[in-house]
């Protein structure tokens, strides 16, 4: 790797997004000369950023080298892996590459984002479908997960085999889809791997993640018992393959579906024209669902995660054409992602509140999740027995965790990285290299900008301290106008003291600062300021306005 990071004779990795953090998955493999990138992802504000709901990873080092790049390969179709392709895709100007399902929802990103016919999308037809771009050779490898079309990729290179797996889970009863098996992994171990790159979420379960099988059973259980009722449940919308158990569940108990939720309505869409849900029951709308007597509906849908926009939170709050009275059920058949607990206890305490019983992961297995455990991750470390094992996609309490099982399990040397690191996995000893710049774009409004960008800066500070708003004209009484300041009742006294406190730190001004504006602006906010501290202990921005100065 030369002194601009032009990967020489060697085999380099380089996260832009996904380690240290759970989500916006953007990896980069660089090798004579070229990069290819897996994932193409984003994650969601949570609150972080006011005003902005996505979140993607700074690409300014691949943008720079983007005649370099050989194009953007898909491992499957959840948000954080996919969500950035219509911001960025018709930029970085190269093929991407995905199986049908996977490609099918990108299409419908990049038809929204009016860019289907700028960007090439590559449909991968067949399991074990394989690429060959430069010096790299990519091997789709199916494997388990909470969402259809998940795959590993095995990547070829002329300093060794890189097995990257994506998200992914053991099951050996998965519903939808035939995982790579135990004897093909344990294959491709004895042909030789060089590095893992592998997944860290579950790290910390000391069981295996289990059997969406298992979920059938357990959801066919809990829907018999509620003979009578109106019973909803709430999944992730991408989980093709519980949606296929609900609409067994839903035949086998005698009731009928009702989907509430656009993304379940796409999926659906995307998922039967892509030859999975074949079976699925007919839909009724939301009025036919009322009118069913209440044992006899299934609702279908989204919220959670406490969004308040989803069909649940509106159907707590009893704004919803579909209705749920006391006695009724709520089966969340999804696990609680970490960040959301508030949202989510908000929506189920509105459920409460109404007599709705609601039953969690905790009460019933309705619910597994599509990452590996312990067991799972030690068993795959037995098949392929990599020289080196790179965690991805967790937080750094997660990958520096399963670098240490790793150990435990044999594998020789662990990599530790974050966003930003070069990597080199060959030739020689494995190791960090160098540091690149990387960051957080955000989408504010129609415009992608720096997470850390003015705009945003100042809108955090706006929403923390309130905003105080001062017109100056010389020789009148200063007009005042407080937005967010708790003074309330208080408020006239507080503007009548921090008008006198501006004339009197204007007037303090002598000689050549009396008429420097500069000079009586920054008096005027610093004394409107000051004021604002000594009323309300708030430290507000403060803009001072002087007409026809």
């Amino acid at each position: 790797m030369d002194k601009n990071y032009t990967p020489q004779d060697e085999l380099l990795f380089l996260a832009l997004g996904g380690s240290g953090e759970i989500g916006m998955n953007v990896n980069l493999y660089g090798c004579e000369g070229k990069w290819l990138m897996v994932d193409l992802g984003m994650t969601f504000s949570g609150g972080e950023y006011p005003g902005i709901d996505l979140v993607f990873a700074d690409l300014e080092f691949i943008e720079d080298r983007r005649k370099d790049l050989l194009g953007i390969v898909l491992t499957h179709a959840h948000e954080d892996h996919i969500g950035a392709v219509p911001y960025f895709a018709g930029d970085l100007g190269v093929p991407l590459y995905a199986t049908p399902f996977t490609a099918d929802l990108v299409a419908r990103k990049l038809e929204e984002a009016g860019l289907l016919g700028e960007v090439e999308l590559n449909v991968i037809e067949d399991d074990h479908g394989r690429i060959e771009l430069g010096p790299f050779a990519v091997t789709y490898l199916p494997l388990a997960h909470s969402i259809a079309e998940g795959n590993a990729l095995l990547i070829d290179t002329p300093h060794g085999r890189v097995f990257h797996t994506g998200d992914w889970k053991l099951d050996d009863d998965p519903i939808i889809g035939e995982p790579t098996t135990e004897a093909e992994l344990r294959s491709i171990g004895d042909q030789g791997v060089l590095a893992l790159v592998c997944d860290s979420t579950n790290v910390f379960n000391p069981n295996p993640s289990g059997s969406e099988g298992a979920v059938h059973r357990a959801l066919m259980e809990e829907v018999a018992r509620h003979k009578g009722k109106r019973v909803l449940v709430t999944t992730f919308a991408s989980n093709v393959a519980r949606l296929h158990t609900l609409g067994e569940v839903a035949r086998e108990t005698g009731r009928r579906v009702c989907v509430a939720g656009r993304s379940l309505d796409r999926i659906i869409e995307v998922a039967q024209d892509n030859g999975y849900l074949e079976d699925f029951p007919e839909t009724v709308d939301f009025d036919t669902a009322m009118g069913l007597p209440r044992g006899e509906v299934l609702i279908l849908a989204t919220g959670g995660q406490g969004e308040p926009r989803a069909a649940l939170s509106r159907i707590a709050e009893g704004n919803h054409p579909l209705e749920l009275a006391g006695g009724d059920v709520v089966l969340f058949s999804s696990r609680q992602i970490p960040g959301n607990e508030i949202a989510i206890g908000k929506v189920q305490n509105q459920l409460a509140a109404r007599g709705i019983e609601m039953v969690t992961d905790r009460q019933s297995l309705i619910h597994v999740s599509g990452h590996p455990g312990r067991p799972e991750l030690e068993a795959l470390y037995s098949w392929l027995r990599p020289e080196v094992l790179v965690p991805v996609h967790g937080e750094m309490k997660h990958m520096t965790e399963q670098a240490r099982l790793a150990k435990e399990c044999q594998i020789p040397r662990a990599v530790v990285q974050s966003n930003g690191d070069i990597v080199r996995l060959a030739p020689g000893e494995p190791g960090r290299l160098a540091q690149v710049r990387n960051g957080r774009l955000v989408l504010d409004g129609d415009i992608i900008a720096p997470s850390d960008g003015d705009a945003v800066v100042m809108r955090r500070r706006i929403a923390h301290e309130g905003v105080l708003i001062v017109v100056l004209v010389p020789g009148e009484t200063p007009l005042i106008e407080a937005v967010g300041l708790p003074l309330e009742e208080d408020m006239p006294d507080f503007v009548a003291e921090a008008q006198e406190d501006i004339l009197k730190a204007v007037g303090k001004l002598k000689g050549r600062d009396a008429r420097d504006l500069a000079a009586i602006h920054e008096a005027a906010r610093l004394a409107a300021r000051r004021a604002a501290q000594r009323w309300s202990g708030k430290r507000p921005q403060v803009r001072v306005l002087m007409p026809g100065a």
